[in-house]
């Protein structure tokens, strides 16, 4: 079964030769983006609720640029300036990166793990004396509390955002060849908003091993699957694929 069209369950990239631009280009393939879940803020009033007191913590753990994004509305709605002295540890670089729209990068502490969360476990071992914030969504996943029980620090679970299925009822009569993931959230909302969805001829993609567990609880097929060694992003995986099925 050849490839023509493709539904990416996130919002589409800003950045102009995204490489699902380059993808678009050279397969000649339709690819609309439409996020499955979204994010919601929890007010200052409800994390006070949560006894979280800004003051209190001496570094801030960022999983993601929501969790940039929410970690500074709660400090201004609550009025606290953030100090010039605070620690950040971001799971990646591109999160890190993100950080520059709140704070002067050159002039603060900002240590990067490389891309999973346990690539920070080192450094968290090195600061165990800081006290440690996370803030996050109410989604969060297991290994992330495991890795941080591991290390002894002491820390502090936030949320400060919920993660909220979209309505996508309007896709009802909507067919696709490949439908991509990126997280169990997803895939729950496919569920939720289609309960009687058969796969049949849909090629499902997931990436990472969390969206594969929910793929495969959920008794869908995948047909494609990143992060591997040879296709470390979702687009090379979507390409080989398509490289494959299109040649027949």
């Amino acid at each position: 079964m050849k490839v023509k069209t493709i539904l990416v369950s996130q919002p589409e990239p800003k950045m102009e030769n995204s490489p699902y631009s380059k993808l678009i280009d050279k397969e000649k393939v339709k690819v609309d983006f439409r996020p499955f879940i979204h994010v919601e803020a929890v007010d200052a009033k409800n994390v006070r609720q949560q006894k979280i007191d800004l003051k209190n913590y001496s570094a801030i753990i960022l999983t993601s640029r929501n969790a940039v994004d929410h970690f500074f509305r709660i400090a201004e709605e609550m009025r606290f300036k953030v100090p010039d002295s605070m620690k950040y540890f971001c799971q990646s670089e591109a999160v890190a990166y993100y950080l520059q729209k709140y704070v002067v990068y050159r002039k603060r502490k900002i240590y990067v793990g490389k891309r999973v969360f346990q690539d920070l476990l080192p450094m968290f071992k090195k600061y165990k004396n800081e006290k440690f914030l996370l803030p996050s969504s109410d989604a969060l996943k297991p290994d992330i509390p495991e890795i941080l029980d591991e290390t002894g620090v002491s820390w502090t679970r936030g949320i400060f955002y919920r993660t909220v299925i979209s309505d996508l009822s309007d896709l009802r009569d909507v067919y696709y060849d490949v439908l991509v993931f990126f997280s169990p959230s997803g895939i729950e909302s496919l569920l939720k908003n289609f309960p009687d969805f058969e796969q049949n001829d849909t090629r499902i993609a997931v990436f990472g091993n969390s969206t594969v567990d929910a793929a495969q609880e959920a008794g869908l097929r995948i047909d494609i699957k990143a992060p591997t060694p040879e296709t470390p992003s979702m687009t090379m995986a979507l390409q080989k694929y398509i490289n494959q099925a299109n040649k027949k």
